[in-house]
């Protein structure tokens, strides 16, 4: 079996892919799936500013809402609030705390569109296509490395909220459901991504594309109750996908009511994870762009 080394699509010296024969590499997938991933990790050390991104803006946003606006918006929370909090600053710390890890969930969006319209514009994915490499390793490597990115953000987003103020009450069991959430919504998100990366016609139409993922949250739960909303407002707040999901983590963190949010965010992210994966690996079939 030979190798072959590629060192203008963002490997090192060291990686290699395996070269089979003919009609048989597809049982190499795992392998070239793994030195995606590497590559990709890869880039992510090598700007920095993109993992920045997504845990600056969460951070701000934070901030903002428990430090100016929280003691007044935490007193109107009402029924919304956290079991044990009578309103206030901490209790609306409490409230928000599951919007902001979610808003880093959705920051990192930008970062994967970005990535993957990079490779289609830029030859990359032209170059893989003359080596036998397996096709689905490349879309793979994108969304095990922005998945892995966003979790890095979503920790860092988390340990900031405990330090302003956010005290969850779950035991290890919610904690693990918690992470579970945010895992499926993070796939989710991802791979509706790596569609907008390869549907946009430049990487500058991919780095808007994704904008609407950091709007959602304010335009459900996250941060007011829907009941507070106008009526024609509230109805899209109770039925955006971000309201049940952030609901869920709210009431896993905080002791509120679940409901059917569960299932309802289960469908929400199965679905859109399919959907864009469908999408995703059609417009992958596609000839690469060229600028």
């Amino acid at each position: 079996m030979s190798t072959t080394t590629v060192d203008d699509t963002g490997f090192g010296a060291a990686d290699t892919i395996p070269q089979p024969s003919a009609g048989r590499y597809p049982q190499h997938a795992l392998v070239h799936a793994r030195i995606m991933l590497r590559r990709n990790l890869r880039h992510m050390q090598r700007y920095p500013s993109l993992t920045l991104m997504i845990v600056l803006m969460p951070i701000v946003f934070l901030l903002l809402f428990v430090y100016v606006f929280g003691g007044t918006l935490g007193s109107g929370l009402g029924a919304g609030m956290p079991a044990g909090l009578h309103g206030g600053r901490a209790a609306y710390a409490d409230y928000v705390a599951p919007a902001i890890i979610l808003m880093a969930v959705a920051a990192a969006a930008q970062g994967t569109a970005i990535a993957v319209a990079q490779d289609m514009t830029e030859g990359v994915i032209a170059r893989f296509r003359t080596m036998a490499v397996a096709r689905s390793s490349v879309l793979t490597g994108h969304v095990v490395g922005a998945t892995i990115q966003t979790l890095v953000g979503v920790v860092v987003v988390t340990l900031a909220a405990l330090a302003v103020g956010f005290r969850p009450h779950a035991n290890a069991v919610e904690w693990l459901a918690a992470f579970g959430v945010v895992l499926l919504l993070t796939f989710a998100v991802t791979w509706l991504c790596v569609g907008l990366g390869l549907s946009a016609k430049s990487v500058e139409t991919a780095s808007n594309s994704p904008m609407f993922l950091v709007l959602l949250p304010f335009l459900g739960s996250g941060f007011v109750p829907t009941g507070s909303l106008p009526t024609g407002m509230r109805w899209f707040a109770e039925y955006e996908p971000f309201t049940p999901v952030n609901e869920t983590l709210r009431g896993l963190l905080t002791g509120t009511k679940i409901g059917d949010n569960l299932v309802i965010t289960i469908a929400w992210c199965v679905g859109v994870a399919a959907l864009s994966y469908v999408w995703s690996r059609r417009l992958y079939e596609r000839e690469p762009k060229q600028l």
